[in-house]
């Protein structure tokens, strides 16, 4: 069965840092563009990063430009975010997105990330 798992959220206060990870299984992300977004209570999906198929390629949202960083191990099947100087506002449901035009798209399940003294 093809999934992608999110990890790495928790508790942090602010200014801390946080490495997501999302580990694919059931197919290979090397043909995907990958994706993070987040979701905050009340609020819709948004998306914060993105980085291409050989990582070569990468944009982000202008609200965490210069303290998150995607990058992507096609070898281990695996995408990262690490988020340094982590906000408040940055407290969200986190996801990962793989897209490949033509074929379906995977959504993971979600890790909780929350910044708060």
């Amino acid at each position: 069965q093809a999934q992608l798992v999110e990890s790495g959220g928790g508790l942090v206060q602010p200014g801390g840092s946080l490495r997501l990870s999302c580990v694919a299984s059931g197919f290979s992300i090397s043909g995907y563009t990958m994706s993070w977004y987040r979701q905050a209570p009340g609020k819709e999906r948004d998306l914060v990063a993105t980085i291409s198929r050989g990582g070569s390629v990468i944009n982000y949202a202008d609200s965490v430009k210069g303290r998150f960083t995607i990058s992507r191990d096609n070898g281990k099947n695996t995408v990262y975010l690490q988020m340094n100087n982590l906000k408040p506002e940055d407290t969200a449901v986190y996801y990962c997105y793989a897209r490949r035009s033509g074929q379906r798209d995977y959504w993971g399940q979600g890790t909780q990330v929350t910044v708060s003294s």
